[in-house]
């Protein structure tokens, strides 16, 4: 038996832990959470929002798969530093902000079985031991688990952008969920530079998210075949312009982790004249 499977036995003695919900959550704008903003409770729903969600999980997870909006791949890689650094892959903010800490360990045992299953399902992957966590992954942890106490394992999206490889990717890693794992991807439902701070943006933002949050909450098989063609939905490209969906495609790993289990809009919040959504399933 592998350290990970021990550590959940003995965690819970006597039966399998409880499955691990998967997440899809906005990590904000660069080190928003931890700055001055203008106006200045911009961020300030959604930092509540991040904070409270470990409250929800049956417990505490005993390893967390993060795969960022900023990590993209040809060949999907895993973090498999035992003791990961942080990537300030933000540009113009404060001088404090690249002073952050988050000093979760890895997990290299971890980023292995992540590959071993990768490549069953006939997806390339490769361990990287040298990068460390972007800010896609170190921001929002940092709210929703302060503590830095749980091991974390960052995942890259596909750089192809195609919709189903992301998918196939979370199918791959789903059984890790019933070993205590939890899945989040990070990014934001909404993400057109150009759009953010107008107020043009505002309904059609609203317009995007009406029609995920009805994609995401229908069946599974309505759901994957909607968010595989996700580019067709209205005013899709204008919130996620071509060749810049990156944002958009952690929630296509965190459905394909949960592909026979219901979806939920969790929370949303207009932020600078848009709207943004975060989603659970199972």
């Amino acid at each position: 038996m592998s350290e990970m499977a021990m550590q959940t036995s003995e965690q819970h003695p006597g039966s399998q832990p409880e499955r691990m919900p998967t997440w899809y959550i906005p990590h904000g704008g660069g080190p928003c959470f931890f700055m001055d903003w203008n106006p200045s409770d911009a961020w300030y729903k959604m930092a509540d929002f991040l904070k409270g969600l470990s409250a929800t999980l049956p417990y505490q997870p005993k390893a967390i798969v993060v795969v960022s909006a900023h990590w993209l791949e040809s060949t999907v890689s895993v973090t498999g530093a035992q003791a990961p650094s942080l990537i300030y892959d933000y540009h113009g903010f404060p001088a404090h902000t690249y002073e952050l800490k988050y000093p979760a360990p890895g997990e290299p045992a971890l980023a292995q079985k992540m590959v071993y299953f990768l490549e069953e399902a006939n997806i390339a992957a490769s361990v990287d031991a040298s990068r460390g966590f972007d800010h896609g992954t170190f921001i929002p942890m940092m709210l929703m688990f302060p503590k830095a106490n749980i091991p974390v394992v960052q995942l890259s999206l596909n750089s192809n952008l195609d919709p189903q490889s992301q998918m196939d990717m979370g199918k791959a890693l789903q059984t890790l969920r019933d070993q205590g794992v939890l899945i989040i991807g990070s990014g934001m439902s909404f993400h057109n530079m150009r759009g953010y701070g107008d107020p043009r943006f505002g309904p059609i933002s609203d317009e995007f998210d009406l029609w995920l949050t009805q994609t995401v909450e229908s069946n599974p098989d309505m759901r994957a075949k909607g968010l595989l063609n996700w580019d067709k939905a209205p005013s899709a490209r204008q919130c996620h312009p071509p060749r810049q969906e990156e944002h958009l495609l952690p929630l296509m790993v965190a459905a394909g982790a949960a592909p026979m289990e219901k979806g939920k809009k969790v929370f949303s919040d207009r932020v600078m004249e848009t709207t943004l959504s975060a989603y659970i399933f199972g």
